[in-house]
């Protein structure tokens, strides 16, 4: 069988008719997906098999753990995705797959299973940034929100303000020189003896505290759209060591709420430049952080009063799910951008 033929003449044909049905995964870090989308907007199932409750034993995500957890669930996971959308494997069109960036043995278990699903099918194979991923959310969320716009992305690992010129096409105007904002929440929750996940965990607690009862230092940096919060978790965590050794008690609620009003308030005054910079009308969200509760409320009151119109996918969306990779590998594969049996996980990938 020439894999690389049969793949290009379905690719062709399913570009030709401006439709597809994308069977997606994703195993980048700690959470099996795997979902069935149509034409980059629709979600017929998205399945997806957490492993919150192993991790939660180690207080954080042990890579060897989460890769064995990924094949142990693949399967299982296929059957599941099919069923929800009422579906079979003969009614599958292409296959995406998160590549990168993400811990390399769970990416890997995920790459080798969609590389075997397409050779065995003779189906296109198409390679999905994850972050990309993060981005494409938005169109399942908002059928209605096209390019250009500007995105602001928030996660454990990434924090970028991006222009979307076109599906596929992306300027970065601006990321963190160092701890992205998801890393600083899951760090600072360590202090107040939140457990893993921390930062989902501390912005529940923020919301029973007040943000103005501690005064932390206001993120600076060089560049207009650029992040830093290294610097301030850092002062945060060391004032919490010092106020302790004074013997002083710390309101876990208030301080939580107090860190969480910092992050925030740096992403979406920067967020909010970016896109009236920009001379764009629409602001987006995406990521992990994207369901922090307070930065969805604060963008959308500064989008109120900017004139902007605000997309945000709900919470499901935001965290690590195989829809989004549907998504984005929709409009890949209507760009002809195939991945061949060559293809191999990039842990650190950042180009898009």
């Amino acid at each position: 069988m020439n894999y690389d033929r049969l793949a290009r003449e379905k690719a062709d044909e399913l570009i030709k008719r401006g439709h597809a049905r994308i069977l997606a995964v994703e195993s980048s870090c700690d959470e099996t997906a795997m979902a069935v989308v149509e034409d980059g907007r629709r979600v017929a199932s998205n399945a997806i098999a957490s492993q919150i409750d192993m991790h939660a034993l180690y207080g954080g995500v042990v890579p060897e753990i989460a890769s064995r957890m990924h094949v142990e669930a693949l399967d299982p996971l296929l059957d599941q995705a099919l069923k929800q959308a009422r579906t079979t494997m003969d009614q599958i069109d292409a296959v995406a797959v998160t590549y990168g960036p993400g811990l390399v043995g769970a990416l890997l278990t995920g790459v080798a299973w969609a590389k075997a699903f397409a050779y065995g099918r003779g189906l296109p194979l198409i390679a999905v940034n994850h972050i990309e991923g993060h981005v494409s959310a938005n169109y399942i969320a908002h059928p209605e929100l096209e390019p250009p716009f500007v995105c602001l992305v928030a996660s454990g690992g990434h924090s970028h303000i991006v222009k979307v010129e076109d599906y596929g096409v992306y300027t970065i105007m601006g990321g963190t020189t160092d701890d992205a904002a998801g890393e600083a929440f899951d760090k600072v929750a360590r202090v107040l003896d939140i457990p893993y996940p921390g930062g989902p965990l501390l912005d529940k607690l923020a919301e029973e505290g007040d943000d103005r009862a501690y005064a932390f230092p206001k993120i600076h940096t060089p560049g207009a759209y650029d992040f830093s919060f290294s610097g301030l978790k850092t002062a945060v965590i060391n004032q919490a060591h010092h106020l302790r050794q004074a013997g002083r008690q710390i309101n876990a609620a208030d301080w939580a709420a107090s860190f969480r009003r910092a992050v925030v308030d740096a992403l979406t005054e920067k967020a909010v430049k970016a896109c009236l910079d920009s001379g764009l009308k629409q602001l987006a969200l995406a990521g992990g952080v994207a369901s922090n509760r307070l930065l969805r409320r604060e963008i959308e009151r500064a989008g109120r009063e900017k004139g902007l119109a605000v997309y945000m996918p709900p919470p499901i969306l935001c965290t690590d799910n195989a829809a989004m990779i549907g998504s984005a590998g929709f409009y890949r594969l209507m760009k002809g951008e195939l991945a061949d049996l060559s293809l191999n996980a990039v842990p650190s990938l950042a180009g898009w």
